[in-house]
């Protein structure tokens, strides 16, 4: 069996929540000198082989490699294509553990979805030291099932279980600070895809506001709603920016006033490290959001309202009760803010 030096093999899903997390922690490996290969499913094939490239040409191709899992989710499906996913998870771990009997990592560090549990097994199999980094504030099914074969537990935020690292995020959001401008500016997101309710209910809330015409409102969405919110701000008088898609999310939570969004563990995250204030609508049927936004809210950065139930009445007294005092604004900010160590952190546990 041969074994590679000083290699750490990064294995992650194929979302932007897993894969960017897990590449921030690559980097700062291969600043350390060391060899790492990093193992995605087909949706991440692209940003890791973007990763490759840049480190291949850099280090003349001794910093980095790649491998594409052939593996899906198993939750939320029908009896036979659970099956399937069972199927290619079994037939991909197979395959590493083969793999490994002729070049061995000496190290398994795993950022979730399924596609990282064949190489924590084929790891565990061969007695590999094995980490594993939860996003959530709670623990998701694919590293529900991949617990059994992890020694080392690291968590984006303090559940009680696990060793406490926080989650990385890119270094715009890092060398970010809360410097709201003087007019009032609500950051209203949804995640890549929106959110219904928030395009359902916000409109109307605001319209409802005093002293509404001081307000900026930043209303990301889908693109087929584009048109109607534009429509529906600038008829209650309303300075907006209704877009698909933030390019600099960093400098516009850096400028919010307060951010009304679902709670997806990068975004809330992302507010703790910069330190906005936050009205958190988490998606109902997720109990990962909910167990983020619980989480963020328990230190008084931010508030959370119900999807259940939410109309404008209801989220424009809780606007009405927050923008009305901005001092009460501003200590919200502070106590939002986390300081956020999550690469060099998770990095020192894998390299120690």
């Amino acid at each position: 069996m041969e074994q590679t030096v000083k290699t750490i093999w990064i294995a992650t899903g194929g979302t932007g929540g897993h894969i960017f997390p897990a590449l921030a922690v690559a980097e700062e490996l291969v600043k350390n000198r060391y060899f790492v290969h990093i193992s995605t499913d087909a949706r991440g094939k692209k940003y890791i082989r973007d990763f490759y490239r840049a480190h291949w040409l850099d280090a003349g191709g001794m910093a980095v490699n790649y491998s594409v899992i052939w593996a899906s989710g198993v939750g939320a499906k029908g009896i036979i294509q659970q099956a399937i996913s069972l199927f290619k998870i079994m037939m991909s771990t197979v395959f590493l553990m083969t793999r490994f009997i002729f070049k061995r990592p000496t190290k398994i560090v795993a950022f979730g979805g399924y596609s990282s549990v064949p190489p924590l097994i084929a790891g565990w199999v061969w007695r590999i030291p094995t980490f594993l980094h939860e996003q959530n504030a709670a623990i998701g099914r694919a590293n529900k099932f991949a617990l059994p074969f992890v020694k080392t537990l690291m968590t984006s935020f303090p559940i009680g279980v696990g060793i406490y690292t926080g989650l990385p995020v890119r270094d715009d959001i890092l060398n970010a600070k809360h410097e709201p401008t003087d007019e009032i500016r609500l950051l209203v997101t949804g995640g890549s895809l929106g959110a219904k309710i928030l395009d359902d209910v916000m409109p109307g809330a605001v319209a409802m506001l005093k002293n509404n015409k001081k307000l900026f409102v930043i209303h990301q969405t889908r693109p087929e709603n584009m048109e109607k919110l534009r429509k529906k701000y600038s008829a209650i008088g309303v300075k907006n920016n209704v877009v698909t898609f933030i390019r600099d999310m960093a400098g516009e939570l850096s400028k919010a006033s307060l951010v009304i969004s679902r709670a997806g563990a990068s975004t809330v995250v992302e507010m703790q490290t910069i330190g906005v204030p936050a009205i958190l609508v988490p998606l109902t049927v997720n109990p990962d959001q909910v167990a983020n936004a619980a989480a963020f809210v328990k230190d008084g950065g931010g508030i959370v309202l119900e999807q259940k139930g939410l109309t404008g009445e209801k989220m424009a007294g809780a606007l009405e009760g927050l923008i009305s005092k901005p001092e009460k604004l501003a200590k919200m900010a502070e106590k939002a803010r986390v300081p956020n160590e999550a690469v060099e952190k998770i990095a020192q546990i894998v390299m120690s």
